[in-house]
Formats: structure tokens, sequence, C-alpha cells
């Protein structure tokens, strides 16, 4: 159950993109970016650049071969700016030189003349004016407005929710080399490799079999590089193709900030009513997502918002609209959850806002609404194996947390100076890619003459420990040792038209697709075996490296199994192909069964808030969660913990800036916060739910990347209940993120917010 690279990652060999050994010749490439928002480009000077010795060329929209087009949702996104700019840091030339110092002094020699326009940066004004990315898109479950007479209380308000930067440890970067023949071979820091090959040859009006895209690992993705790197990687293969010759393409951090979208900020409204038992008959809302300058994933992102927007509980009526805006920002993109937290940060404000103007606890009103067996959803789907009461019932059991809510009030009681907030968050999020064709995966398994086993999969290794669990996966199919299992590199020339590395679904779909290989491999192998044994091969198993007949150990093990096969010319390749199946969704009607399975939890977040000046820190962070059967229990808690922190990150201290003109404040480590060992919470547990998994998880261990994520959102509402034990008259609002300063600021006064 260890992870293979952890001695590769504490001793520094472990190969990323910058490490692979520079090919000699090879050249270097910056990026040359616009330096306002919105404008009209009236000129591109080079010539100076050009002249600065070592500089090899500076390409532009005009040097492109095939089509300057990198969208993939919606083809509205350009390699290189033509005809206009449209956020600050897009992408204007690319310099190209014997080092990345001789390239540096070139950007600084460009003369770009450009005309500047007005700037939105504003979702909501970006609704006004008309500007989307594309048409909006609304769930309705029941009819929402034939029961707002009906409920007892009813009430409104408004929430914002900031955007992220991923600060995956490893920048954007491609290393793009010449092959024979015009083909081109790009190692890339990307989660989805097929997307850089495919986009690549549409640049350079090639077909895709004459680019190869090899990814050994990442050092960090969080979604920043499903459809980001892509771009980097195309401006990489660009130069190299053009000046035969291999050209490395790696950003430096203040440029990566500056050039990449982060999570998507919404502005959103929400109306909620209850029964006087204080169940939510009604919710209606509008999301307003902060999509940037072109679609990017935008739309799939507000798709899964939309899928979230009840989290764990049961609302018979519900109507939520959603509008992807188009801005003067560099294009946002996915960031692990996916939408799926922006649309549960506005069901639990609307519960917040409910039982402060009630005078009861949040928790009371969650668990009056989590959903049962055979709920259904908004978008069609019926509710099954719901374990969101297991998880609430056996937090109970494990913390105590009734006398935890007794300890906050009698802590609060005792100290005038600080105070305590604790906060339940529970999830329900939905595993699989909402875009159904993307739910499919392949494998090739090789066993070598030695009894060795080489596998290629889809998979992209960043650090989530996916190619340990597929490891685990063709171990125990074909029940060999572990070392006798190596794990390729991802590659679209072995495996190909893979789907992304994304939506928590690398374990399940490239796991699945391993499994199914080398049960075909065992199956062959069992036949040999039963015409060595003159036995049945019904009756035959492979177990530790030995056949076995029934209860008995026989005399043929491994590799002498191996040998046999190799001399009746066995095939000892498999390619093994996955797809989810029962999954499908239409979006004309809004309705299908678009998730394999759910994930559940819930987490007890406790915070603690010194009033002098604003600060604060956890002292808890109590989950349980839903793990299903766990292929790999040291991986999987290492994910809940990593997950909930950056979740508490984006509620609490991460802040992106930008001023009216569209340009980028919180542009480096100085001035953006990202959780560290101080804000961990001092005390994080998580127990599993004892529980079996589903049938459409690999080995029935549910995925784990993406939804512990949601915990984090708890910290804000944890540090609201502690500023309301110091200020009493604060009407809560809900803008995140909750930062120091925005803390202080409500501890001592009533800031009038449009959700009050």
């Amino acid at each position: 159950m260890i992870n293979p690279d952890a001695h590769g990652h504490v001793t520094g060999q472990s190969v990323y993109l910058d490490d692979i050994p520079e090919q000699r010749g090879t050249l270097h490439a910056l990026v040359y970016s616009s330096p306002i928002a919105h404008g009209r480009i009236r000129g591109l000077d080079v010539s100076q650049a050009l002249a600065v010795p070592g500089v090899e060329a500076v390409l532009s929209a005009a040097d492109i071969p095939g089509e300057n087009q990198i969208g993939g949702i919606v083809p509205d996104e350009p390699l290189f700016a033509e005809g206009e700019v449209h956020f600050a840091g897009q992408p204007v030339a690319l310099v190209v030189a014997r080092d990345e110092r001789t390239a540096r002094q070139a950007l600084a020699k460009i003369r770009f003349d450009v005309e500047e326009l007005e700037a939105v940066t504003d979702p909501r004004t970006a609704k006004e004016k008309g500007l989307f990315l594309v048409p909006p898109m609304t769930f309705r479950l029941g009819d929402p407005g034939a029961v707002w007479d009906e409920c007892a209380h009813v009430y409104e308000g408004r929430t914002e929710s900031g955007g992220q930067e991923h600060l995956y440890i490893e920048t954007q970067g491609a290393y793009a080399c010449p092959a024979e023949n015009g083909c081109l071979r790009i190692h890339s820091s990307t989660q989805g490799p097929t997307a850089v090959q495919k986009t690549t040859a549409r640049v350079l009006g090639l077909p895709m079999n004459r680019v190869e895209v090899d990814v050994t690992r990442l050092g960090g993705g969080f979604g920043g590089k499903e459809d980001q790197a892509t771009g980097f990687a195309c401006m990489a293969a660009l130069a190299a193709y053009k000046l035969e010759r291999p050209v490395k393409l790696v950003l430096h951090r203040m440029d990566d900030m500056k050039m990449t979208g982060k999570r998507h900020p919404y502005s959103a409204d929400f109306k909620i009513g209850l029964s006087r038992d204080l169940k939510i008959l009604a919710y209606q809302a509008t999301f307003y997502q902060n999509g940037g300058a072109a679609a990017d994933l935008s739309p799939a992102i507000l798709d899964r918002s939309l899928f979230h927007l009840g989290n764990a509980y049961y609302i018979p009526h519900a109507e939520v609209t959603a509008y992807s805006c188009k801005t003067h920002l560099p294009p946002n993109t996915a960031f692990r959850g996916f939408g799926g937290p922006q649309g549960m940060f506005v069901i639990e404000a609307a519960i917040a806002r409910a039982a402060h103007a009630l005078g009861v606890p949040a928790s009371k009103i969650q668990q009056a609404n989590f959903l049962q067996e055979g709920d259904v959803f908004p978008y069609g789907q019926v509710a099954r194996q719901v374990r969101i009461r297991q998880c609430a019932e056996a937090a109970e059991r494990h913390f105590s947390l009734h006398r935890l809510r007794e300890e906050v009030t009698a802590y609060n009681e005792r100290h005038a100076t600080t105070k305590k907030g604790l906060a339940l968050m529970p999830i329900c999020f939905g595993i699989s890619f909402t875009n159904t064709s993307m739910n499919q995966a392949r494998a090739l398994v090789h066993i070598f003459q030695d009894g060795s086993v080489e596998v290629s999969t889809g998979a992209i290794e960043m650090g989530q420990g996916v190619n340990a669990k597929i490891r685990q996966v063709v171990a125990g199919t074909l029940s060999v040792g572990q070392d006798r299992i190596r794990l390729a590199t991802t590659n679209t020339s072995r495996v190909a038209n893979t789907s992304p590395t994304a939506a928590s679904s690398g374990a399940d779909l490239n796991g699945k697709a391993a499994e199914i290989a080398c049960r075909n491999l065992l199956g062959r192998l069992l036949a040999v075996a039963a015409e060595e044994l003159q036995a049945d091969p019904t009756k035959l198993l492979i177990k530790d490296e030995w056949v076995w007949h029934g209860d008995r150990k026989t005399s043929l093990g491994w590799e002498e199994l191996i040998a046999k096969a190799m001399l009746k010319r066995m095939c000892l390749t498999e390619n093994g192909h996955y797809a989810t199946p029962v999954i499908h969704f239409d979006r004309r009607s809004a309705k299908g069964h678009p998730f394999a399975y759910h994930v559940y939890g819930l987490a007890a977040i406790e915070a603690r808030v010194d009033c002098i000046r604003g600060t604060y820190t956890f002292d808890r962070a109590l989950i349980v969660h839903d793990f299903g059967n766990s292929l790999n229990p040291l991986i999987d808690q290492g994910q809940v913990e990593g997950a909930l922190v950056q979740g508490m990150g984006w509620m609490t201290m991460e802040e992106v800036v930008y001023d009216s003109q569209g340009r980028l404040r919180s542009n480096s480590l100085s001035t953006y916060k990202v959780p560290d060992i101080y804000s961990v919470p001092r005390e994080v547990v998580c127990h599993p739910l004892e529980v079996e998994g589903p049938d459409l998880a690999v080995m029935k261990s549910k995925a784990v990347g993406e939804p512990p994520l949601m915990y984090g959102i708890g910290a804000y509402f944890a540090l609201q209940e502690a500023i309301l034990a110091f200020n009493p008259s604060y009407v809560p609002d809900f803008e995140a993120p909750m930062t120091p300063e925005k803390v202080l600021l409500r501890l001592y006064g009533r800031r009038p917010t449009p959700a009050s």
C-alpha cells in the first residue's frame, strides 16, 4: 500500500518536466503577454527583440500554419491575440532564444501598440451588458412559485465566493522536440494529454498521429492543468516545428499567476422557504459565474454547480438558473470540485440565513432535510445508497457533537476577547464526468517473459496516488507482488483518445480498464495452466504467484506459467476498455442519470477568533467520510486532509484580487496567502464510514480527490458563529473568503450587505 513514488519524491530523484535532460541545441521560450485587459491591437514591433544576440525567433499569430484556436468546448480562444486583447496576460507573441535570460531581455524590447478599451470585471455587470460565454442553463424540480404561500418562513439573500489560485508546485510548462518525418514529441505538464495532442495538431495543421504527448508526472494540478496546459504546449510545439529545434517553455511563477485562470468567482441571489418544522419546501437561486474572457471549461463547471445546487438535502421544489458571464479576466478554469463548491456554498448560506433569522442552529435545519433513499435530485437521478444520515449518526457516536456544542457555548461564556464557533458541513458529491462521452478509459498491459508486468493507462499521476492504486488493482487481479509491476508514463501513442485525469474519476476509469485487461490475460493464462495440469480451468486460480486447484497449491508457479504461455505463442499483451455503464444526461431537458454514484460525508469545524485582532485559528476538524471499501487508506486519508485544508483556504485566506482595469494584484506569494502548517486545524480526525462501496467504483473504493474539499466550507460558517458570539448585532452576510480583515470589520460593526 506504499506509494511507489514516495522514495523518489523525498530523495529528489523523481523526474518532472524541467528535470528532463535537454537535447543538444534546445532553445528556450518566453511569452510576451498583454499588459492591459481589453484593447484593440494597432501594431506589434518585434524588430528590436529580434536584434538581441541569441534570439532565434519571435512568433505571433501570423506564424501559425494551422488554426489560431485552442478553445475546447467553445472555439473562442486564440493561441495568440489577433485584432483585440481580452485579458491582461493574454499571450501576444513568443520569444525563442538560446537561453531564458536572453529571451527575457528580448521581451523588454517588444513594442506593443494597443488602444485601451473598457474592461468588464464583474459578472453582474457582464450580465447586464449581455456578455455571455454560453446560453444560460436552468435546473428545475417541482414548482417553487406555487408553494411560496405555503411556506411558514421565507428568506432571501446574496452570496459572493471568490477565486482561488491553483498554486501547483510545478508551474505550467512543455518541452517539444522534433522527430522524424515531420513529427513532434511533446513533454507536457498536463492533466489532459489528448487535449494537448488534438489542439497542437489543429494549430500546426497536422494529423494527430504526428503529435506524441508524453507525461511522467505532474508537480500538482488541481484542475489548473486540465485545459490551460494546452496553450503553452502548443506554443512550444509551434516553435519546435518552425525552427526544427527542441524548445522548452516553463513559466516563471508570477507569469503563471498572471496568465492563467483561477477557480471561478460566483455571485448569487437566493430565496429559501421552510415549513414550520424546518423542512425546505422551496429554493430559488441565480448564479452569476465569472468565466473570464473565453469559455475554457466554464460551461461544464457551471453545469456541475447546478448538479450540486442542493448539496446533501432533498428540496421538493427547486429552480436555479446559471449564467456564464464573459469578463476581461484570464479564462477561469477547472479547480478541485469543478463548480460543486460554489453551488454548495449558496445553499449553505441560505440555510445559515434562515437559521439566524429563526434563532436555531443551522445544524437543526441541515439534519431535518438530509436526503433519503429514493429521493429525486433536481436533475432527475434517483438517490441510491444514500449515506448522509449514517455519516451524521457516526459523527455523533465518534465525536459527541452535542457535547462539542455545549463546550463551545461554555467557552464563550468564560472568555471575553476570544470566541469559538462550531459549524457542520455535510457533503453529497456526484462522481463521473457530466459529459457522458468522457467516461471511458483504456489500459495496455504487457506481461514480459520474466513475469514482470508493465501497465500504461490514460491516468496522470499528479501526487494523488492514482498510479499506486492502479498498481494495486493489477497486483490484486493477477495475484502477483507489486514489485513485479511498473507503471509506464502516460503516452498518447500507447493509450489513445484519453479523457483528462479529472472529475475524481482517474482511478475509477483507468483502474477498471486495467482490471479488464488483467482479467482477460488471467483467463488465457488459466487456460494454459489447465492444459499443463490436465485440470478443469474453472477450478483453477492464481493466488500469490502460484496456480491453485481449488484449495490445493499446484507445482506451477507464476514465472513457469509465463514461460509455458510463451512457448504456446499465447498473447501476453492486452488492451482493456472501460465505459461507465448506466450514466446519461440530456441537456435539453436537464434530466438524466449523470453520476455513477455519490460520495457522502460530514465534518464538524471548530474555529477560535481573537476578537481584538480579527485573527483566527481552527481547533478541530472532525470528519466522517464515505470511502466505500478504501483501496488504499493511507492515500485516501491524505487526500481528505489535503482537500480539507485547500477548501478552508478558499473560504478564509485565499483572496484573488483584480483591480478595476483587470490587472491581477494578488500576483505573488507576498500578496496571495495560502494555508501553511500553522493554518491547519490543530486536530484533524477522519473516521471512515463502515459501509460497502458501489460496484461502479474501482474495487468498490470510492473516489476521494474532490469531495473532501467541500468540508472546508464549514470553516466559513464556524467563523460566522464566533463573530456572532462576540457581536450579537452582526447580521450574517455571505462574502467569502472570510479574511482576518473581514472578520475584524464584522466584529465591530454592522456592515450593511445585500444579504442582510
